[in-house]
């Protein structure tokens, strides 16, 4: 029978390195009841996304506690591996700030979560769609359906416009209509076409009402509150709809008007 205490190397035996394997394949069951225990308490809480990232670090993390606990029976003592690793982690550093810089900014991003996936966002001059937020950086698609990726160093340092963060989303028209026409009736027409749209919210409730006495028009201003998910289809739609209607009813929306006065000279 093999005697266990023969040394391998050093002052390592075959129980040392039995002992070693031992506590990573623990520290591996470990991280994966764990892992499996967290995805079932937070799955109705927590953003998929977020949810796998926090995995993955809790799983590793686990793993790497074990690795080090059991690096002592291979003859590897934790001071040693201190001194080399900061050593290393001296060079890695100057070699990889902008990785380090975007891994913490997605880490932040993660936790304070101004955007999520499928949001309706602006980050500087990149619009668009949310399509994935990674560790490092943030997939956008744009609105002409360009790909998109944004290191999450820039997302987390840029003005963040999330236009779909609130549940609703106010716009606003102008509209001009003639001094000859009826003011009033121009603004039930209006009224009605807001009410008669499934998606114009109640409350807050669409106001309309005389802007401006303009040099060509009386500028009637609507304000309209509609779900942040649909806005801009329903801001068009509307816009289409209010000219049909108040055409109907032969309220015109003018052309600029000069009145010019010619002086006769003679």
């Amino acid at each position: 029978m093999m005697d266990q205490s023969l040394s391998v190397f050093g002052d390592v035996t075959l129980r040392d390195i039995a002992v070693f394997l031992l506590t990573v394949v623990i520290s591996v069951i470990v991280a994966r009841l764990v892992r499996t225990n967290v995805r079932t308490a937070l799955k109705e809480r927590v953003a998929e996304h977020v949810l796998s990232i926090a995995e993955r670090l809790i799983y590793y993390g686990i793993i790497a506690v074990g690795v080090v606990i059991a690096l002592p029976q291979l003859g590897l003592h934790l001071t040693g591996l201190l001194v080399a690793g900061g050593f290393a982690g001296v060079v890695l550093g100057f070699a990889s700030q902008s990785v380090v810089s975007n891994l913490i900014s997605g880490l932040f991003l993660i936790v304070e979560r101004p955007i999520r996936i499928g949001d309706q966002i602006q980050i500087g001059d990149i619009s668009g769609v949310v399509e994935d937020i990674r560790v490092l950086s943030t997939v956008v698609r744009t609105f002409d359906g360009t790909y998109m990726r944004i290191p999450n160093e820039k997302v987390f340092s840029s003005n963040i416009t999330n236009y779909v963060k609130y549940p609703a989303r106010r716009f606003e028209y102008s509209i001009g209509i003639g001094y000859e026409d009826d003011a009033e009736e121009a603004i039930q027409v209006i009224k009605k076409v807001l009410e008669e749209h499934p998606f114009v919210l109640v409350n807050p409730r669409p106001a309309v009402y005389v802007d401006d006495l303009g040099d060509s028009s009386v500028r009637l201003s609507i304000r309209v509150w509609a779900p942040s998910q649909v806005w801009y289809t329903v801001q068009m739609e509307l816009l289409w709809k209010m000219k049909v209607e108040l055409e109907k009813a032969g309220i015109h929306i003018p052309f600029p008007q000069r009145v010019i006065h010619i002086v006769d000279g003679t």
